[in-house]
């Protein structure tokens, strides 16, 4: 598995003749096989950042470094978007096998592990549905299934489940973490949900701004395995407010609504 570090990495968007910053002097460290979340309103660059990572952008300046070299066998990262990204035209099987198009297997293998990695999400009894057939949260276990098959050695997750049901939500949080035990892969991951980034993250970094700065990189001291129950406590509800902080006059800007309590 690989960590990383982001070094005074910054993005600037040019369009319509205008300059755009969308990231400045980013500056954090992720250790292999850890869960790190970003939490951070609307329009602080999250997504963007992800992207740098995954080098799907390249930065204006400032550099992504990693801790070895890219392997010929498998990418070095897989992102997961809350859209979740299937092929309507793919039955759920082929969806997930496609993770391994330009790799070595062959059809016939790729749909076998395909399968396995579907039966260890809870799906193997719909490989050959469609999409549309699916839930939403089903459908987001069928994005998650393909990422962890490409077996890339960090995941980046941009908002993942912010598209299903609360009680859904939960389910898919639990699943996550569980997979994540077994597989130990180094995550990333992306959520405007403030208890969601502490009920699953060893750190949270906070980011805010536009252009979007890490404003804190707090620690999460929550044991492993995580218990849903325990954003409860009282540790984690401080974390929570601690957080809801320094965000609440951006958030507020960003709806067009002053600090007072709803009436």
């Amino acid at each position: 598995m690989s960590g990383f570090s982001c070094q005074r990495l910054s993005k600037t968007f040019f369009a319509h003749n205008a300059v755009v910053p969308a990231l400045e002097s980013i500056d954090f460290r992720v250790e292999a096989r850890s869960f790190v979340c970003i939490v951070g309103p609307s329009g602080c660059g999250k997504s963007t950042l992800l992207r740098l990572i995954a080098g799907l952008l390249p930065p204006t300046s400032g550099c992504v470094c990693f801790d070895r070299e890219a392997s010929q066998d498998k990418p070095r990262t897989a992102l997961v978007f809350q859209e979740h990204g299937l092929f309507p035209w793919m039955t759920v099987l082929d969806n997930v096998a496609f993770a391994l198009v330009g790799q070595r297997q062959g059809r016939r293998e790729g749909r076998r592990l395909a399968q396995a990695q579907l039966e260890r999400v809870g799906l193997a009894g719909f490989a050959h549905s469609y999409p549309h057939q699916l839930s939403g949260g089903m459908r987001q276990r069928v994005g998650v299934a393909r990422a962890l098959l490409a077996n890339p050695d960090i995941l980046l997750m941009d908002e993942p489940f912010g598209s299903v049901d609360a009680q859904t939500r939960l389910v898919l949080q639990e699943e996550l973490l569980n997979l994540w035990r077994e597989q130990q892969k180094t995550v990333v991951y992306v959520t405007h949900d403030i208890a969601e980034a502490i009920l699953l993250g060893d750190r949270v970094l906070v980011m805010s701004g536009r252009p979007g700065r890490i404003l804190a990189d707090i620690a999460v001291p929550l044991a492993r395995p995580r218990m849903l129950t325990a954003v409860d406590s009282p540790e984690i509800k401080d974390i929570k407010w601690r957080i809801w902080n320094m965000l609440e006059s951006e958030v507020r800007a960003n709806l067009g609504t002053s600090s007072a309590p709803f009436s």
